[in-house]
C-alpha cells in the first residue's frame, strides 16, 4: 500500500493503518531500535509504541513522507528508552556513537534557547549539503540511523578504517564548519 492511502486510514481511523504501517515499515524501524538498542523486548516495545504514536500524532499531523515520520518516531523512542536502560547498564556500541560526536555537537544543558537549537540544526543541514554525497550518507547512517562501522563498510564497500577515516575527517570538518556559523563547543 502507498503511504498516502496508510495515512488516509489513519485520518479515518482504521486500525488497518497500524497492519499497513507494520507491513510496510516494520523491519525499518525493528533497524532503527535496534541500532541503538541492545535488548530485543525494548526493540519490541519500541516498535509497538511507534505504532501508537502514530495512531496518536496522525491527525492532526500529517506527515509528508510516512517512512521519516515513522522512522523519526522510532529513533526518538528508542533514544528515549536508551536513556532509561542507561541507569542500570550500557550499549556500549551506542555509547561510543554518541562519545564519537560529543566534542562536534553541544550537549543539551549548554543550549540557551530554542533559537540557538534551531541555528545549530540549520548550519548543520547546511553542512550536509555542502559535503560529498558519500560522506553525507555515511555521517547519516553513523549518526541518524546509529549503523556500526562494520554494517557501513559493507554497505559502502571500503574498508571499516576508510570508514573510520571519513567519519573523522566530516566530524572535524563540522567542528569547524559549526564554530564558524558562532556555535561555540
Amino acid at each position: 500500500m502507498e503511504d498516502q492511502g496508510i495515512v488516509h486510514l489513519y485520518l479515518q481511523r482504521s486500525q488497518q493503518a497500524i497492519v499497513e504501517t507494520k507491513n510496510k515499515y516494520g523491519a525499518y524501524c525493528r533497524v532503527i531500535a535496534r541500532n541503538i538498542l541492545s535488548n530485543i523486548s525494548d526493540i519490541d516495545e519500541c516498535e509497538n509504541d511507534t505504532y501508537l504514536a502514530a495512531w496518536n500524532t496522525i491527525p492532526p499531523t500529517m506527515p509528508r513522507k510516512l517512512s521519516v515520520f515513522v522512522g523519526r518516531i522510532t529513533r526518538n523512542i528508542a533514544l528515549d528508552r536508551h536513556s532509561y536502560n542507561t541507569a542500570k547498564k550500557r550499549n556500549r556500541q551506542f555509547e561510543a556513537i554518541l562519545t564519537e560526536l560529543e566534542g562536534c555537537i553541544a550537549s543539551p544543558e549548554t543550549v540557551e534557547t530554542e533559537y540557538e537549537a534551531g541555528e545549530t540544526v540549520s548550519l548543520i543541514n547546511e553542512f550536509l549539503y555542502d559535503i560529498d554525497e558519500q560522506a553525507r550518507n555515511i555521517f547519516i547512517r553513523r549518526y541518524w540511523y546509529s549503523d556500526s562501522i562494520e554494517d557501513l563498510a559493507m554497505r559502502f564497500q571500503m574498508s571499516s578504517s576508510k570508514v573510520k577515516s571519513i567519519l573523522f575527517r566530516t566530524r572535524n570538518k563540522l567542528r569547524v564548519h559549526l564554530a564558524k556559523g558562532g556555535v561555540h563547543l
